[in-house]
This record gives structure tokens, sequence and C-alpha cells, in this order.
């Protein structure tokens, strides 16, 4: 087996977690699906991008850009949106969900309106050059996305443990009525939720983007993507979505090698079917707390 295939794994992987990562936040913290956290990704990605090569910002400053655009994206989904319709609808979900896919569609377009209708290249993070391990070689910007997502599960597992708003996340999403019963400040928990799932996202949209590009229209790949390693990882664990995404990047990668390329789509069709009919639940499943 070709030891530069599992690179594409790693980076594949590590990306698709990020973006799972950002759904189950938000999943854990208010109960909603918000299926635009792929295109706040790609807005991230685009912004960055753009300010580097249209603007000359430097890279850091044009990434701290992107990361507050994704931050402030998922707020205003949040408070202009979700909310609104769930108090007109009286908590019912599916509005909520409509309302969410056409957010989705609405920032992919107002990225392209902004940023343009073509791709564009992603920025290193680094200057170091490509270097082998063993038969492979190495992109240093796929050490920075592996190195850089293990820390952020970290970071996340962590607050959700030590912190006083983490711990009351799956409260909150679990069942919102008994939440404000009990005096939790569920509003407060929820933009928390949203908040943090944005930056994830801000930050995993420029670290992917040197792989292969981005435009305007990525963003809903992203999502797609992300919620399948989302499903295939499940909700028992804060880890689960990363082993889930490299799980998923697995069967792209080596399907497509031995099959063919036009396999990354059917693969990633079988695992869904597969998945959402045999185990909804996903390879981790959540204890139940009584």
């Amino acid at each position: 087996m070709p030891l530069q295939l599992w690179v594409s794994v790693i980076a594949s992987g590590c990306f698709f977690a990020l973006i799972a990562l950002g759904f189950l936040i938000v999943l854990e913290g208010s109960g909603v699906f918000n299926f635009a956290i792929g295109p706040y990704a790609a807005f991230s990605a685009l912004a960055s991008s753009w300010l580097v090569v249209e603007q000359g910002l430097p890279l850091a400053l044009a990434i701290a850009v992107g990361v507050s655009c994704a931050v402030l994206l998922s707020l205003l989904t949040e408070v202009v949106v979700v909310r609104p319709i769930e108090r007109r609808t009286l908590g019912d979900e599916l509005p909520a969900i409509i309302a969410i896919v056409a957010a989705l569609f609405a920032v992919q377009q107002f990225a392209g309106w902004i940023f343009g209708r073509s791709p564009l290249p992603g920025q290193y993070w680094t200057s170091i050059q490509p270097f082998f391990v063993g038969s492979a070689v190495v992109d240093p910007q796929v050490v920075i996305l592996a190195g850089a997502t293990v820390l952020i599960f970290g970071l996340v597992a962590l607050w959700l443990r030590i912190s006083r708003t983490g711990r009351m996340f799956r409260a909150v999403g679990d069942n919102q009525p008994a939440a404000r019963m009990l005096g939790l400040p569920v509003n407060r928990i929820r933009l928390a939720a949203c908040a943090l799932a944005g930056a994830v996202v801000g930050i995993a949209g420029p670290l992917f983007s040197p792989q292969a590009g981005v435009s305007f229209q990525s963003g809903l790949t992203y999502s797609l993507f992300g919620l399948l390693a989302l499903v295939i990882g499940g909700r028992g664990s804060i880890w689960a979505p990363l082993v889930g995404g490299l799980l998923l990047a697995s069967l792209q990668v080596w399907s497509s090698y031995w099959f063919g390329a036009e396999w990354l789509q059917y693969s990633t069709f079988f695992a869904a079917l597969a998945f959402f009919a045999l185990r909804p639940e996903g390879i981790f499943t959540q204890r139940v707390r009584v």
C-alpha cells in the first residue's frame, strides 16, 4: 500500500473531523443541526486567501479576520435565523432546519459576491519545503493540520470537562425546557456553542485550503463530508468525530486508488447509506444519563 496515500488520508480526515466537531458542538450546545457549518469554513478560507492575495495583508492577520468572520456568521445564524423561527413555531424543528439550509446557500452566495466566483489558492502557513518520510512526500502543511486538529480536539475536550459552561452543554442540548426550569443560562450557552463551533471551522478552512484551493461553492461539500464523519463517529465522545473523519477519508482515498476516481463519490454514498440504515448512532454511542 503506497505510504503517500496515508498522507492524503490524514489531511482529509483531519479536516472532515474538524467540520464534524463544529457540528457536534452546536448540536450538544443547542440541540440544532447547523448545516451551514461548511460554508463558514469556506468563507474563512476565502477571506484569508483573498486578503493575502488581493489586499497584501500578513497571513496571520488574514487568518484572524477569516476566523472572526466564521464566528460572526455562526452567531448571526443563531440570533437572526434560528431563534426567531423557533419562537414563531414554538420549537418545531423542521422550519428551523429549512431556514438553516437556506442560510447555507445564502452564505455561499455572499462569499461568491465578495470574493469572486473563481477558486482561490490556499495560503501555506509555513515556508518549510516538503520532506520525505520513507517513500512518501509530506507537505509541512499536513503536519500543521494534523497537529492543530489534535490540539483543538484536546482543548475542546478539556474546556467541556473543566469549565462551568462546558459542563452545562449537554444539559441544554438534551432538553432546553428542563434546562430553563433549572435556571441554566440557555441563551448564553447556545451562543457559546455557536461561537466555539465557528472558531473551530474558521480555523479548519484556512488550514485545509492549501491542499486543493477553495471556492464559494466548497461549503456544501464541506458540510456533507463533515456531517457524514459525525454520523460515522457518533456522539458518544468528543473524539468520535476524529475517528469518523479518518475512517471516511480512508474509505474515500483507498476506494479511489483501487477502483478509480469516481469511487470517491460512490464510497461516500455507500458509507452514508450503511451508517444511516444500520448504525445511525455511529461507532461511539451516547451513554444514557438518568
